[in-house]
């Protein structure tokens, strides 16, 4: 097993990141200063979560574009703030690496491993942590993948959720569209396309997030995720579909079992990640900036442009860990050794004073933003990333017309971690209404019905037939639908037994909306 990880633990021991144990860094409070050995500044700690904004124009004021910084442990990066350096890292892969296996932390045994860092930056076999004719295998294969799906199969995934996620708060008129919209479609829509058992729980959007904030729980809710995606494995190679896993089992580059769950994995948590943040961030825009919604409502302007401007002013991840360099060189002014760490300031490189003079312009349209990366490591997802959130906006503004926000703006709080920022509740009003179910999820109700209906006639039929030797069976037992049939008067319509299901985790995480 290449992973880094240790084998998958049960999904029991996975701790919810609400409740992180004692001395978290990702969650301390006082007791981490601002900065560390060096004086040099620190990512994580009160200061660093509380307004990164105001730390990287800090560090642009005091060492230009690119900034020596601490990660957890105090170990020692590079972080690109310049828009022109960071695209010169993510174009050059010559000098800046994928391969974190270069890292000098590493090759000096300086990570523990427990240490938060490890799911974000320990090598896997990837396409992301990989260079040349072996990315070029990865990413063709995951490119293929991916471009399988087109916009209308999405779409009908994005309406089904949406329409099942508004129906859940649309009696009651209020909602908190964080946790009970952005946090859970992505998630949703994901593991559909990923051809994931609707059941496999409701603690995969809590492990995905707790895994993206580098808290010391991380190592186990990447355990919890592995184990949910082994075992699709394994059912797909039994029963293949037209889905993700599907594909990259069969793909002609001849993925290694690891080699496909890693990149599921990556999929699932960057997909989500990263859509979370934009549906959140894009609704913000539209229920508060009168820009946004003044456009919107008169049809000058298209959504799309929207999550445009959304993409400049918020990137879904503040920065990616990251590139390594090759050799001695030089970026943004500062020497840079073999083997140090680089991390891309997508966030900072967006206010590029270089780049965005007047912060208050708009950039309709304009998608030269580092949001999604550039170069040969460009997001292979993010049409399908786009797609969820616009989809998703788009259909939850026409089931909720009138949505607005149910507080004043200035009491919109964010939690920020080392690599994204999240806006931590988004409470909004709207007028109480009953919401239709989506045609085509009740159509899916059906024909599941009628499946299950006719795999059990045909079983009965093939448990009457006589054996060979001319001998009739004995009848058997009639099943407990058939039971109930007769009690109602319609005894001639067997129904199939039914073993009892497990609950759906879909099933839990609605029940637990409706309290």
């Amino acid at each position: 097993m290449t992973t880094p990880f240790p084998e998958p633990a049960t999904p029991a021991g996975l701790v919810p990141p609400s409740a992180p144990p004692p001395g978290c860094p990702a969650h301390a409070g006082g007791g981490i200063a601002p900065t560390g050995p060096e004086g040099l500044r620190r990512l994580y700690g009160p200061e660093a979560e509380s307004d990164p904004a105001g730390l990287y124009d800090k560090l642009r004021a005091e060492h230009g574009e690119v900034a020596p910084v601490l990660l957890h442990g105090d170990h020692r990066a590079w972080l690109v703030l310049g828009h022109g350096a960071n695209i010169a890292a993510m174009r050059t892969p010559s000098l800046f690496s994928r391969d974190s296996r270069r890292w000098n932390a590493f090759r000096n045994n300086e990570v523990p491993p427990d240490s938060p860092l490890l799911p974000v930056v320990a090598w896997q076999p990837i396409c992301v942590f990989a260079d040349g004719d072996e990315h070029r295998r990865l990413r063709g294969a995951l490119l293929d993948g991916l471009n399988g799906f087109d916009r209308r199969g999405i779409r009908r995934h994005v309406r089904r959720f949406t329409t099942d996620l508004v129906q859940v708060v649309g009696p009651t008129g209020r909602a908190e569209l964080i946790s009970q919209f952005a946090e859970h479609l992505p998630m949703l829509v994901m593991t559909k396309l990923l051809g994931m058992p609707d059941e496999y729980g409701p603690q995969l959007v809590t492990a995905a997030r707790d895994l993206m904030k580098g808290t010391e729980t991380a190592i186990a809710s990447n355990e919890y995720v592995v184990a949910g995606l082994r075992r699709t494995i394994a059912i797909k190679r039994e029963s293949p579909g037209d889905d993700l896993t599907s594909r990259l089992l069969a793909h002609p580059a001849g993925l290694t079992e690891d080699e496909v769950m890693e990149h599921l994995r990556v999929v699932l948590l960057a997909a989500n990640e990263t859509t979370v943040n934009l549906i959140a961030d894009s609704l913000k825009m539209v229920l508060t900036d009168p820009r946004f919604r003044a456009h919107l409502s008169g049809g000058q302007m298209t959504l799309g442009e929207a999550l445009d401007q959304v993409l400049w002013d918020s990137p879904p991840m503040s920065l990616v860990a990251g590139r390594w360099a090759t050799t001695d060189t030089e970026l943004g002014g500062q020497r840079i050794s073999a083997g140090d760490l680089l991390l891309l300031g997508l966030a900072a490189g967006n206010v590029d004073p270089v780049v965005r003079p007047d912060l208050a312009a708009p950039l309709y349209g304009n998608r030269s933003h580092l949001s999604f990366g550039a170069g040969p490591h460009e997001c292979p997802g993010q049409d399908i990333g786009r797609h969820v959130a616009e989809a998703g906006i788009d259909i939850l503004l026409t089931l909720l017309p009138d949505v607005r926000l149910a507080v004043p703006e200035e009491e919109l709080t964010w939690s920020s971690a080392w690599i994204s920022r999240h806006l931590t509740a988004l409470p909004v009003e709207f007028t109480a209404r009953d919401i239709e179910p989506d045609p085509v999820s009740v159509a899916e109700a059906e024909q599941a019905e009628a499946d299950l209906a006719k795999a059990g006639a045909q079983q009965a039929r093939q448990d009457q037939q006589p054996p060979q030797g001319g001998a009739a069976k004995p009848a058997l037992p009639a099943p407990r639908g058939a039971e109930r049939a007769e009690q109602a008067g319609t005894a001639g319509t067997v129904a199939p037994a039914v073993p009892a299901q497990r609950r759906g985790w879909w099933d839990v995480l609605t029940g637990l909306f409706r309290r």
